[in-house]
């Protein structure tokens, strides 16, 4: 009914403002409808959209808007918008070619956006046809940039688009870099354009003028100009963009970005002064810090020394900014790209000197995580507490718990990369981290304060079992914890400890399994919010089975488990549980393949399943193990067709996909 009503108000000629205005209302919709709602309207929107764009009398409005539609429905109907590609493309193309006078430069633009989208959403070889025509349209606008005003709309439409043909084209468009890297770095390089102001000078600046502003009071505001700023965010994502799609081919780039991107760690507006509220100050930040473990890849391919060289200048202020950093938002995106930083760079990328600052920065993080908590309990017991007191108190709790995740993040990082190296150092935050899993704390901090523990034994075994009397206790206690949260993260150490702790921990793997299967066995083991703590502990028990087997006994619980499977939604944990089936498969394992194989159907059903949940992707070594065992029953007649028959037509289609992609 809305894009029916939409639509025949688009083809209103007699009131070409009510055309645009119905026009910018369908781009709202199809932006926010699934892609399941949209297809069945799909060929009735596009015969309206294409009517409307060839009416000899439209005006520019009504044209920007029907083009700013078709790029919304593309971008919305992705693969199913190519049997229409050929309607539009032509006209698109033929708009940018002409659209060249001052007055349709938004026009042009807007249309340059559509035809990128509409690549995107029809795919490389669709879009090959006109990859050519397209790129050299843009390539002349691209050279005549020099002569574009600073204001010109063209400019950030140009600058998305490029990305988006970054990601269409892929490895080939990195000949296409000498042209396009100019005008972005320019954009990227904006200085903010600031200004203080009197209340007088205040009374004449307008919504419209795109600035925002801070009472700074004694009759002043501080005031930054947003425009530019937003320019600049559009551009350090093409950054992003270029250097996660093309990798080494960014490489002789990566310099010239991170020298632009450093310094965007102390971002600050004027003096001491931060628009705390300032979305564009946060997005310039995020988009640059995202890009910095990403250019570390591009510069690898030239050689080691290039590499640490580009990482030393990134090292210092990004550890000095995660110390400095006063908005929690930003703040988080900082301390996540130095964690990803640490995991390219491996062991040897800290020295002393940066173990020290960046121990006593987390020991402050942690210290403030615990202090903001008590402040927040007082709040609740003054006068003035209500619903709305306790709404804000509630965000500052998110924020606070946001950050933790980084700290956990960053000494994941480190651990990963340093193993038992780095447990002395770790030794001035353990109390803080005992503290986390205490009982009394929320679940939150017992979540992320065994995931951490997780990591010590995962990386840092058997040395980490020095460790064990301050979280052993709390782990088992949390294997059944209310929290879901909290399930998962005690059920993935238990697992980690099967696989890595050594012979410590043997005893505690034995106490832990018949706790992990009163979990598996709960009622609502299954549901939205159980299931992933649930299938962790179905992989810690088959871990416990692999690695630990004479802590269980395999043959009566090994049917259980099977019963179990697949898991389907933890990927990571789901590769783990189908590499221990394809070890019990092909080692013939009698209680798995049962009496005259009599379980080997189940199998394939179990394989099937996991294939229609895209259970595990299909580059993973585990998908030609699965592969193979399914071959090895083709080769069988009968147990094959007694395999296949009790499959469903789904299941069915799953294997056979499975085996055409492995």
């Amino acid at each position: 009914q809305v894009i029916a009503a939409l639509l025949q108000t688009m083809e209103d000629q007699g009131n070409q403002r009510v055309q645009a205005h119905a026009a910018a209302a369908l781009i709202n919709f199809t932006e926010d409808c699934p892609k399941s709602l949209l297809i069945p309207y799909l060929d009735n929107l596009v015969k309206h959209l294409h009517s409307t764009m060839l009416i000899q009398k439209g005006t520019k409005l009504v044209l920007e808007q029907v083009v700013t539609s078709i790029a919304s429905v593309a971008d919305t109907a992705e693969e199913k918008f190519v049997p229409y590609y050929d309607l539009f493309m032509p006209s698109l193309k033929h708009i940018v070619e002409n659209a060249v006078q001052k007055e349709l430069r938004l026009l042009r633009g807007k249309t340059i956006e559509c035809i990128s989208l509409i690549g995107l959403a029809v795919g490389k070889e669709k879009f090959m046809q006109d990859a050519s025509d397209v790129m050299q349209l843009l390539l002349k606008t691209q050279t005549d940039f020099s002569d574009l005003e600073d204001d010109d709309p063209q400019i950030s439409y140009m600058i998305s688009a490029w990305a988006r043909m970054c990601k269409i084209l892929g490895k080939e468009f990195q000949q296409y870099l000498p042209v396009v890297m100019g005008p972005l770095m320019k954009t990227a390089s904006i200085k903010p354009e600031v200004a203080l102001l009197d209340t007088q000078d205040m009374e004449n600046m307008s919504d419209d003028d795109g600035w925002e502003f801070v009472n700074l009071g004694d009759q002043q505001s501080f005031g930054i100009k947003t425009a530019g700023l937003e320019e600049k965010a559009t551009a350090c994502q093409m950054l992003v963009c270029y250097a996660k799609e093309l990798k080494e081919g960014f490489v002789e780039y990566t310099e010239q970005v991170v020298k632009l991107m450093v310094p965007l760690l102390k971002f600050y507006f004027h003096d001491d002064i931060l628009l705390m509220n300032s979305t564009m100050k946060m997005e310039t930040v995020w988009k640059h810090q995202k890009s910095m473990p990403l250019l570390l890849e591009c510069a690898r391919v030239r050689g080691p020394e290039y590499l640490t060289q580009m990482w030393h200048f990134m090292c210092d202020a990004l550890i000095k900014a995660i110390g400095t950093e006063p908005d929690s938002d930003v703040l988080s995106e900082i301390m996540h790209s130095f964690a990803k930083c640490i995991e390219v760079m491996g062991d040897g990328c800290l020295n002393n000197e940066h173990f020290e600052e960046l121990g006593g920065i987390l020991k402050g993080k942690l210290e403030e995580h615990f202090k903001n908590q008590e402040l927040r309990q007082v709040k609740r017991q003054d006068e003035d507490y209500d619903e709305q007191v306790e709404e804000s108190l509630q965000d500052e709790d998110d924020s606070d718990v946001y950050i933790l995740t980084k700290v956990s993040d960053i000494l994941h990082s480190i651990f990963s990369s340093y193993k038992e190296k780095v447990l002395p150092w770790f030794e001035r935050l353990l109390p803080l981290i005992v503290n986390l899993i205490c009982p009394h704390r929320p679940w939150p901090d017992r979540q992320w304060g065994l995931c951490i523990f997780d990591d010590i034994v995962e990386h840092c075994s058997p040395s980490s079992f020095k460790y064990a009397e301050y979280f052993l206790r709390p782990m088992l206690q949390s294997i059944c914890d209310n929290s879901p949260e909290v399930r998962q993260a005690a059920a993935y150490g238990v697992g980690v400890m099967a696989q890595f702790g050594g012979d410590s921990y043997r005893p505690f793997c034995t106490e832990a399994l018949p706790l992990l299967v009163r979990v598996i066995q709960s009622p609502d083991a299954k549901t939205k919010e159980n299931v992933n703590a649930t299938e962790n502990c179905i992989s810690a028990v088959g871990k416990i089975m692999k690695f630990k087997p004479d802590c269980v006994n395999v043959e009566e619980v090994l049917p259980h488990w099977l019963s179990w499977l697949p898991l389907h939604e933890d990927k990571e944990e789901a590769v783990h549980t189908f590499n221990y089936l394809c070890d019990l498969i092909e080692s013939n394992n009698p209680v798995v393949l049962g009496p005259n194989n009599s379980n080997l159907p189940r199998i394939f059903g179990i394989i099937a399943d996991g294939e229609i949940h895209e259970a595990i992707k299909h580059e993973d070594p585990c998908t030609k193990r699965l592969a193979n065992v399914v071959r090895q029953v083709q080769t069988s007649g009968g147990l094959w067709t007694e395999c296949i028959s009790q499959l469903n037509a789904d299941q069915q289609a799953a294997i056979q996909e499975l085996l055409n992609s492995a």
